[in-house]
């Protein structure tokens, strides 16, 4: 049986890097550490820049997802947005959705499967209030174009642990936290996305 050879750009912030972790793998490197399957082959290729907007993700992913990718291999995209665009003066839910949804759209065109991890809750209650409002609309633009997406927001809003390990990190989450969004990932259809069986332990 041949083998499956999977190529994956993932595109985000300062988080899938794996800021705040002592473990220094963040919840990215927890997820890829869970996935394995006979006679598949998975490349994985960080590219991740601190409190980058969605604006400015449009604007260079492909440029630099396409030079790691390869006619010979499945290619997959992972998109992990951030809460920057609450900070832009100008940014709106409407503009922030075209964003988003200019990158989904670039992808299908190059039959590029996406998955997008939406931002995550800070502790500040009237910004993730805006927040929640983001999270909706991005979850519209990815349901509207057929690409999975995993709501971090929801879940770990009003999580103890998570909001006590972001405390304890000034805001970003620790080892603690980033397990957290790792099993998000994992249970909301990482395996079926990438179409390879979850681990039975």
């Amino acid at each position: 049986m041949d083998t499956r050879q999977i190529r994956i750009a993932a595109v985000g912030d300062h988080l899938l890097a794996g800021a705040g972790d002592p473990r220094a793998i963040g919840w990215w490197g927890r997820v890829l550490a869970r996935t394995s399957a006979p006679q598949v082959s998975i490349e994985n290729y960080v590219l991740a820049v601190p409190h980058e907007t969605t604006e400015e993700l449009g604007e260079r992913w492909w440029a630099e997802a396409s030079r790691r990718f390869s006619s010979d291999v499945e290619n997959r995209l992972v998109v992990a947005l951030s809460d920057a665009d609450l900070d832009v003066d100008a940014s709106s839910s409407a503009r922030s959705r075209l964003n988003l949804a200019n990158v989904l759209d670039t992808a299908s065109q190059r039959s590029i499967p996406v998955l997008v991890v939406g931002p995550t809750p800070g502790l500040d209650d009237e910004r993730n209030d805006r927040l929640a409002e983001l999270n909706a609309a991005y979850a519209d633009v990815a349901a509207r174009r057929n690409h999975l997406y995993v709501d971090a927001f929801t879940p770990l809003r009003s999580h103890e642990q998570w909001r006590s390990d972001l405390a304890a990190g000034q805001g970003v989450p620790g080892q603690a936290g980033h397990g957290l969004i790792a099993w998000l990932v994992l249970h909301r259809g990482w395996y079926q996305w990438l179409g390879v069986p979850e681990p039975t332990a």
